[in-house]
């Protein structure tokens, strides 16, 4: 398809912008969708390429400044995310400390994220704190080596509960719940992720936890109006993100005891699951006050089922296909038209071993268009192909360390656009 030149013409009526500008070009293909997002999911195809922060760093900063957007939700620690929201909201805290104890891991040492988070607090320094912009992390507390213990959660939301609430109202003391919690390495053994049998989650104790976690969201609820009279309510609403977390987490823990065929994908479900729960609180309590950008992996982001053949190294899991149901998805059929979201793909980046792709995939088709990055309407794109007679077939390069995925040609359908990056150099902006 590449090579004939019809086809480019057709190209060049399905690609929104030759972005230059990306914001501004997002900015045009969100004004053409049917209702303004609440949320706009901006995926990544692959983690660890700095080109993808940077590029949804310029994005952000048009959405903000010319869109109305309020905050920025990360695919990172949702607890720990509360460290960098009261760094760029309040200046808590030094950036270095921020960046070390505010993102998971795998994030923290983004040039691009510590970038995101400086421009976040210089934007906020003097402005009135109801036009300031907030950050979120909206992933489960669960890291590669294993979710962490339910403590943190548990111990915040009963200290909320107890410093607004007689003794009679908070359903249970503080030693009844870290005696059944007990040693966190007992929930965070990194060894359980292979042997379930290790696990504490199918315990007396971490039963009995579940039920003393649902005791107090209850109250969380039933005394809202005396909690939010007596603190206010994004004091309310943190304690309800410790409540979340702590029923999730204790749930994640209680699949992790499982021995069944089914265990890896359980996990997954319930991950995408408190992504989604979280996203749709961010929603909630931030809809008087502007939109928000959503960025994380496409898998996390579609409103398709996700699919993922596990690679080599998985040892007896090694070919077999998890299906699950993403964040997206979940929050797709809550929210409607508010939840839009634009997928991100690349052509080649030949240092994570991707190379140009074959021209009849859809990352093909797209690297034939001049120019480097592009934003693209799938309508648009869908109706061209089908001008030319061309079904995109899917790409099976996916980068040295299999973690690139690919754009799933059946998945155009349930995607608002698409931000093409044609080729990625190392160290280089897109």
């Amino acid at each position: 398809m590449a090579a004939d030149p019809q086809t480019r013409d057709d190209a060049w009526a399905f690609a929104a912008d030759s972005a230059a500008d990306l914001g501004s070009a997002i900015a045009r293909l969100l004004r053409s969708l049917p209702d303004r997002p609440r949320l706009l999911g901006l995926g990544e195809p692959m983690h660890g390429e700095e080109a993808l922060p940077r590029l949804r760093n310029e994005i952000f900063r048009h959405l903000v400044e010319h869109e109305g957007y309020r905050s920025i939700a990360l695919e990172s620690d949702c607890l720990a995310g509360l460290i960098v929201d009261a760094y760029v909201t309040k200046g808590k805290g030094t950036l270095d400390d921020v960046m070390r104890r505010g993102l998971s891991p795998g994030f923290a040492g983004s040039a691009a994220n510590r970038e995101l988070v400086r421009w976040m607090r210089e934007y906020n320094r003097d402005r009135p704190a109801s036009d300031r912009v907030s950050f979120h992390g909206f992933d489960a507390p669960i890291e590669m080596t294993g979710p962490e213990s339910p403590g943190r959660a548990l111990a915040a939301l009963h200290g909320y509960l107890s410093a607004h609430l007689d003794d009679d109202l908070v359903p249970h003391t503080v030693e009844t719940v870290e005696g059944l919690l007990g040693p966190d390495d007992r929930w965070t053994d990194p060894a359980i992720l292979t042997d379930p049998s290790r696990s504490v989650g199918s315990s007396a104790d971490a039963g009995e936890l579940r039920l003393v976690a649902d005791d107090l969201l209850a109250s969380l609820t039933a005394q809202s109006p005396r909690l939010i009279r007596a603190s206010s309510r994004d004091d309310w609403w943190r304690a309800c993100l410790y409540g979340r977390s702590a029923t999730g987490l204790l749930r994640y823990h209680a699949a992790m005891a499982d021995t069944s065929p089914a265990r890896m994908v359980r996990l997954m479900g319930l991950r995408d699951a408190m992504m989604a729960d979280n996203l749709l609180a961010v929603a909630e309590q931030r809809a008087g006050a502007g939109p928000t950008l959503v960025h994380a992996h496409n898998r996390h982001l579609q409103r398709d089922e996700s699919l993922w053949r596990l690679p080599p190294g998985w040892g007896p899991l090694e070919g077999r296909t998890l299906r699950w149901w993403s964040a997206g998805a979940i929050v797709a059929e809550r929210l409607g038209g508010a939840y839009a979201f634009v997928a991100s793909a690349l052509g080649a980046a030949p240092h994570h071993g991707l190379g140009v792709p074959h021209p009849g995939t859809l990352e093909g088709i797209l690297s034939a268009l001049p120019g480097n990055r592009h934003v693209v309407d799938p309508a648009g794109l869908t109706a061209a192909l089908v001008a030319a007679g061309t079904q995109p077939v899917p790409r099976t390069d996916t980068s040295a360390d299999h973690g690139y995925f690919p754009l799933d040609p059946g998945h155009l359908g349930e995607t608002d656009g698409v931000v093409f990056v044609r080729h990625v150099a190392p160290g280089r902006d897109a």
